[in-house]
């Protein structure tokens, strides 16, 4: 009788730990408990643990998984409108999983950590990012293999770090407007972001009360999320007041300071190559890769991307608009059929 008592207490702590991710609704933000994640530098990111979201269903074999990553200062609440309300990647055909990468404010960040809090938390890579996401899949997901990896912007980034580091984990990727490492005028613009906040008065050397508004840094993104051409256009002289104005109210207040050094420092050490060649990275790589560039970016630029996806010998897409970094978005009508025929083997 004891026996079989401690069986049943045995059963029931085994199924206690797959609940949560049967009763989650699709959608339904959840979070995954890692323990500590080394890092590249040695150091460790203690309590460490994951958001992630899920649609769909895996199928029978497994063979229907898709996974992304989320783009600079955006949450996987964010990405769903573009991968999974858009249908690039449909639940109805794919498991779908959009992961919160570190320093996005749900996953580990310096806003969210008891014990490392702040300035304290300790420096991370994107291949680190790319490290937890696989623990991700693959202890807590249970997952064997990938249908793809897929990103955009930072997620792009992450993306091309996956196909590097875990080659023979999926079958596809697709990043989009990522890049394979950053060219001297993306480092312009991320440094200078970076050091506006650490020069604005009220950052408080990371010990503020409240996100202070970084006007400098909302100015320097919007500067470069478009083009002058769209931005001229889409603004106008009539709305400019209103928007700089904008500015000076709001800022960057939507994404914690702290969490933006430490997401804009990993984007700015990224190498898929670890200091090696490029042509090298590209031997190991075995996915199909459709890399989606916008030609007009000036915020992550394509060349990196379209000459990585050259060595590949691989698919690429670009978009033409004066959009440029938020091409994928107002490029939608060409992108998202093709991205969704590129999953489906078409």
């Amino acid at each position: 009788m004891k026996s079989a008592s401690k069986s049943f207490l045995f059963l029931i702590a085994a199924l206690s730990l797959y609940t949560p991710l049967a009763l989650a609704a699709d959608g339904d933000q959840q979070f995954a408990s890692l323990g500590s994640c080394k890092l590249e530098s040695g150091k460790e990111i203690a309590d460490c643990r994951l958001g992630y979201r899920t649609w769909g269903k895996l199928n029978s074999d497994g063979s229907n998984a898709i996974l992304a990553p989320t783009w600079f200062t955006g949450t996987s609440q964010a990405l769903s409108g573009a991968i999974v309300a858009s249908k690039i990647a449909d639940p109805e055909k794919y498991f779908v999983a959009l992961v919160d990468a570190f320093g996005d404010g749900i996953s580990s960040s310096p806003s969210n950590s008891k014990t490392q809090p702040r300035m304290q938390f300790p420096a991370f890579t994107t291949r680190d990012m790319v490290r937890a996401e696989y623990r991700l899949a693959t202890e807590v997901l249970h997952l064997k293999h990938l249908r793809a990896v897929m990103g955009i912007s930072m997620g792009g980034m992450q993306t091309f770090e996956w196909i590097v580091d875990y080659p023979e984990f999926m079958d596809l990727a697709v990043p989009i407007v990522g890049s394979t490492r950053l060219t001297a005028y993306d480092l312009l613009l991320w440094h200078a972001e970076e050091d506006a906040i650490r020069s604005d008065p009220a950052w408080h050397d990371g010990n503020y009360e409240k996100t202070p508004a970084l006007l400098q840094v909302a100015v320097l993104h919007d500067m470069n999320l478009t083009s002058p051409e769209h931005y001229a256009k889409e603004i106008g002289r009539e709305g400019f007041a209103a928007r700089y104005e904008s500015y000076r109210d709001k800022g960057a207040t939507e994404f914690d300071a702290n969490d933006r050094i430490y997401q804009l420092e990993a984007m700015i050490n990224h190498d898929i190559a670890h200091g090696g060649g490029m042509d090298e990275a590209a031997r190991l790589v075995r996915a199909k890769v459709l890399a989606v560039a916008s030609q007009q970016d000036h915020m992550v630029n394509p060349g990196p991307a379209l000459e990585f996806a050259k060595l590949l010998g691989a698919k690429t897409l670009l978009l033409t608009s004066d959009c440029g970094h938020r091409a994928p978005g107002c490029e939608g009508a060409k992108m998202n059929p093709a991205v969704a025929a590129f999953l489906d083997g078409k």
